[in-house]
C-alpha cells in the first residue's frame, strides 16, 4: 500500500536531528577506521559484481587497454625518432632534417587519434562507474525501512545524500582517472625499460685509466631516482589520507547545520533563535576552517617534495648520461633518445609521486563510501538481532497487542490494557497526556520501530494504510499525487473530483493537471486532507492515523468523519490523538501512558551500529 511509505518518511528528519546533536566527529569515524583497505576494496568489488553495468564497463576497459598499448607502441616509435632527428641537427643536414618532420607528423597523428579515443573511453568509463555505484547505493538505501533504520543507526546515517551523490561521483572519477593513469604508466614502464636498458649497453665510464661498464646503468638510475622521490612523497603526504577524510566529514556537518536551519527557519525566527543558530553554524564553520588549514600546511609540505623533484627532473637525465656523452661514446641524437627513454621510465616510476594527493583523496573517499555501504548492510543485521517487540505472522481479522511497550530515547510507553484486540470495522481512539511519546508508538504499529517488548499481530501490509502527522507526497500533479502509486488511468476523473470535494479540497478539482508543490502550493492542513482523500480511492481495510485529526478545526473534523463513514465505511480506523468534544465517531478509547519501569533506548554507537536497550535503573 502506498500509505505505508508515508509512515516511513516522516520520522527521518527528527532522527537525523537527534543523531546530529549527539554524535561527535571522532565517534563518526570509528566505524570507518575499522575497515582495512582490503575490506573496503572487497566491499566495492561486491557492489561492482552486482551491478548491471558490469559487462559494459569490462568491455570499455578492454578497449581502453588496447588503446593504451597502441599508444605505448607509438611512444616507442616516437622515442626512436629522436636519434635521427637530433643527428640531422648535429650534421646540419637540412634535407634530412625536413624529412624527419614528415615522419614526426605520421607518428604524432596516429598517437593523437589514439589519445582522443582514450579520452572518450575514459570519460565513458567514469559515467558507467558512477551509474553502477550510485544505482547500487540507491538500491541498498531504498530497501524497505532500511533508510529509516540507518537514520537511527548513528553518525553514518547522517547526510546519506552527500555520500550517494557527491562522494560517489568523486570516487568514480578518481578511480577511473588513477586507474587509467596507473595502467598506462605500467605499460610504458615495461616498454621503455627495455629501450633504456639497450641504450645503456654502451655506457662506459672512464676514470684514471679505468673503464667501468654498468649494464642497464640508466635503468638503475631511473629506479633509484624515482624510488627516493616516491618514498619522500609518501612520508610527507601520508597525513593527507586522514585529513581528507576528516575534511569531508566536517563539511558534511556544516552542510547539515545549514539545511536544518533552513528547514526550520520559521520556528527559529519566531523564537528569536537566530543568534544561537548563528553560533552553532559558526562553530561548524570553524571546525571546517581548522581542518582546511591542516590540509593547507600538509599540501604545502608535499609541494616542496613534488615540485622540487619536478624541477630537478628537467636536467637529471642529461646529467646522468653526460659522462658517457662527453667521453665520446654517445652521439647527440643518442643522448636525446636516452633522455627521452629515461623520462618515460621515470615518469612511470614516479606516478605515485605525481598522484599522491589524488591517491590520498581517493583513499578517504573510498573509506566514506564503503563504510556507508557497510553500515546499510550491518543495520539490517543489528535490527534483526536487537529488536524486542515480537511481530506475529500477518493475520486477516484483527490487530492484537499483548503486553505492548515501546522503548525510545525519551523513555518507555505502554498501553494501559495488557491485551488489546481491534476487529475489522472498529473505530478506536488511542489517547495520552502531552508528556507521553505517541510518535514511537505509531512507528511501532507501522513496523518501523521494533524496540521495546510484547507481541504485536497486524493484518497483511497491503491491507493497511498509515497517515503520519506530515504525510509524504512524491513530485507530480495533483492527480498523480492523489492516485500514487496506482497508474494514472486507474481511477476516473469524476472519482478524483468526488473525494477531493468531500474533504473540502474544492480548489484542487480544477487543478488536477497542475504540479502540486510548484503551482497549487498546498498548506500543511491541505496536505493532510489530501492524504485522507487518497484513502477514498484505495479503500484500505485498516487505517492508522497519527495526530492528523487533532490539527483540524471542528467543521473540517466533522467533514472528515463524514468522509470516513461514507468512503471507508468497512475499514477499521485507529486514531492516535486527542479526544474531540462531543465526538461519537470513535466508539472505543484506549490509553497510552509512560512506563516508569520500562526500557530506554540508547543512541546507537557508530562503532558497532547496535541498538542498546537497557533498564532505566542501569
Amino acid at each position: 500500500m502506498p500509505h505505508r511509505r508515508d509512515a516511513r518518511n516522516r520520522p527521518t528528519e527528527g532522527a537525523k536531528a537527534r543523531v546530529a546533536e549527539g554524535a561527535t566527529g571522532a565517534a563518526a569515524g570509528e566505524l570507518e577506521e575499522e575497515q582495512s583497505l582490503g575490506q573496503q576494496l572487497r566491499m566495492m568489488q561486491q557492489a561492482f559484481m552486482a551491478s548491471p553495468s558490469r559487462r559494459i564497463i569490462l568491455l570499455l576497459a578492454a578497449g581502453l587497454l588496447t588503446v593504451i598499448v597502441a599508444i605505448a607502441i607509438g611512444q616507442i616509435f616516437l622515442n626512436r625518432w629522436y636519434k635521427p632527428f637530433y643527428d640531422t641537427l648535429e650534421r646540419r643536414d637540412l634535407p634530412a632534417f625536413l624529412g624527419q618532420f614528415v615522419v614526426f607528423g605520421q607518428i604524432a597523428g596516429v598517437i593523437l587519434v589514439l589519445n582522443v579515443i582514450q579520452t572518450w573511453l575514459g570519460q565513458w568509463i567514469k559515467i558507467k562507474l558512477r551509474e553502477g555505484l550510485t544505482r547500487d547505493l540507491i538500491t541498498e538505501w531504498m530497501k524497505p525501512t532500511r533508510a529509516f533504520r540507518l537514520a537511527n543507526a548513528g553518525s553514518l546515517g547522517i547526510n546519506p545524500d552527500q555520500r550517494i551523490h557527491e562522494d560517489t561521483r568523486h570516487l568514480t572519477d578518481l578511480t577511473a582517472g588513477l586507474g587509467i593513469g596507473l595502467v598506462q604508466s605500467g605499460i610504458l614502464l615495461v616498454s621503455f625499460i627495455g629501450v633504456l636498458w639497450s641504450l645503456s649497453a654502451g655506457f662506459v665510464f672512464r676514470f684514471q685509466g679505468y673503464s667501468i661498464a654498468i649494464p642497464g646503468y640508466m635503468v638503475w638510475a631511473a629506479i633509484l631516482y624515482a624510488g627516493i622521490a616516491s618514498w619522500l612523497s609518501w612520508l610527507v603526504g601520508r597525513p593527507l589520507v586522514k585529513l581528507n577524510g576528516e575534511h569531508y566529514q566536517r563539511e558534511a556537518a556544516l552542510r547539515f547545520s545549514l539545511m536544518r536551519v533552513n528547514e526550520h527557519i520559521e520556528a527559529v525566527s519566531l523564537s528569536g533563535g537566530e543568534a544561537n543558530e548563528k553560533r552553532r553554524i559558526e562553530r561548524d564553520l570553524a571546525s571546517v576552517l581548522e581542518i582546511s588549514r591542516g590540509l593547507m600546511f600538509a599540501m604545502t609540505r608535499l609541494t616542496w617534495v613534488t615540485a622540487g623533484y619536478g624541477w630537478v627532473t628537467v636536467i637529471a637525465p642529461i646529467v646522468i648520461a653526460a659522462p658517457v656523452f662527453f667521453a665520446g661514446n654517445l652521439s647527440f641524437g643518442g643522448l636525446m633518445m636516452a633522455v627521452g627513454a629515461f623520462n618515460q621510465v621515470h615518469a612511470s616510476l614516479r606516478w605515485f609521486v605525481d598522484n599522491i594527493q589524488a591517491v590520498a583523496d581517493w583513499r578517504a573517499t573510498l573509506l566514506r563510501v564503503s563504510a556507508f555501504r557497510s553500515a546499510m548492510l550491518m543495520t539490517d543485521e543489528r535490527y534483526e538481532n536487537d529488536k524486542r517487540i515480537v511481530y506475529a505472522a500477518p493475520g486477516s481479522g484483527s490487530i492484537v497487542m499483548d503486553d505492548l511497550a515501546v522503548a525510545s530515547p525519551a523513555g518507555s510507553v505502554k498501553l494501559a490494557d495488557t491485551h488489546v484486540e481491534i476487529m475489522a470495522g472498529d473505530r478506536v481512539l488511542i489517547t495520552a497526556r502531552t508528556d507521553v511519546d505517541k510518535s514511537s508508538f505509531f512507528r511501532a504499529i507501522t513496523g518501523l520501530w521494533p524496540w521495546g517488548r510484547g507481541r504485536l499481530a497486524l493484518p497483511p501490509p497491503e491491507s493497511m494504510a498509515f497517515i503520519p502527522r506530515a504525510p509524504y507526497f512524491p513530485p507530480g500533479t495533483v492527480a498523480e499525487t492523489l492516485i500514487h502509486p496506482a497508474t494514472p488511468d486507474r481511477f476516473p476523473r469524476e472519482q478524483l473530483a468526488s473525494v477531493l470535494t468531500r474533504v473540502g479540497l474544492d480548489r484542487f478539482v480544477a487543478a488536477l493537471d497542475q504540479p502540486l508543490q510548484s503551482q497549487v502550493k498546498p498548506t500543511e492542513a491541505e496536505l493532510r486532507l489530501l492524504a485522507i482523500a487518497r484513502l477514498g480511492l484505495h479503500k484500505p481495510r485498516w487505517i492508522v492515523i497519527e495526530e492528523v485529526l487533532d490539527t483540524l478545526d471542528p467543521d473540517t473534523y466533522q467533514r472528515v468523519v463524514t468522509f470516513f463513514m461514507v468512503e471507508t465505511a468497512k475499514a477499521a480506523i485507529v486514531n492516535i490523538g486527542r479526544i474531540q468534544p462531543n465526538d461519537v465517531f470513535f466508539k472505543r478509547v484506549l490509553h497510552l501512558e509512560n512506563d516508569p519501569g520500562g526500557k530506554t533506548l540508547k543512541r546507537l554507537q557508530p562503532r558497532s551500529l547496535r541498538t542498546h536497550v537497557t533498564h532505566r535503573d542501569g
